[in-house]
């Protein structure tokens, strides 16, 4: 089942959509603490977010650039100002579509079909990545633990990712250098020292330490049990 976030303060358009969303079978949860929206988001984890504009205390646009910071789920602005400043606006920030309102219940419909189906239709679901009882969301960058979500950069993510994908076995200091340079210029052996030593003290404020051994002259690994 879908998942759907709704951030719309008009109650009853946020009525009507929750009702009519959850009669096509997604999941809705429309957003309660408009200063709040990103950490709901993260709570929520949600595969589509239909987000209004015209918000009390920040804006649509703020709260899509914050969305943008930590997941490329697709967003889809609802407003009534749908002007071509308000729509380049919201493209530019990174939504991916705009419906004007009033709208209609089925275009709306349609339209979420299509951005679900374009976006995730191709794609296999990965396999859970835990250990510990700690769970690597790696979509949202965050390691979830005793109900806390640990926050992590794109190197710590990725570098827990390529630990937890081989749990249990040693992983080259190499392996890891490889995985960083994906995306980054350029990866030296003291960024690597440098981003495990941080990200070792995250995961121990946590609750989690020892979570990455070292195998001296090897490399590092995470053990299926401390």
């Amino acid at each position: 089942m879908f998942r759907i976030f709704l951030v719309e303060d008009d109650p009853q358009i946020s009525g009507v959509l929750v009702r009519q969303l959850s009669a096509w079978d997604y999941e809705v949860r429309a957003a309660e603490d408009y200063r709040r929206v990103t950490e709901e988001f993260r709570a929520f984890s949600p595969h589509l977010v239909l987000l209004d504009i015209g918000l009390p205390y920040r804006n649509g646009y703020h709260w899509c650039e914050e969305i943008r910071k930590i997941s490329q789920v697709p967003i889809v602005f609802l407003s009534s100002a749908s002007d071509n400043m308000n729509i380049v606006m919201a493209m530019n920030l990174g939504g991916d579509d705009f419906i004007p309102k009033p709208f209609d219940l089925n275009v709306l419909l349609a339209k979420i079909q299509s951005i679900l189906r374009r976006t995730y239709r191709f794609t296999t679901p990965a396999p859970r990545l835990e250990a510990r009882g700690a769970a690597l969301d790696t979509a949202g960058a965050a390691l979830e633990f005793q109900g806390q979500r640990i926050d992590l950069t794109k190197n710590e993510c990725r570098i827990l990712q390529t630990l937890l994908e081989q749990k249990g076995r040693v992983v080259s200091r190499d392996l890891l250098m490889e995985r960083l340079w994906q995306t980054d210029a350029y990866v030296d052996e003291n960024t690597l020292t440098v981003n495990i030593a941080r990200l070792r003290r995250k995961l121990e404020a946590a609750g989690l330490p020892g979570f990455i051994t070292t195998k001296k002259g090897l490399g590092y690994m995470v053990e299926e049990a401390p």
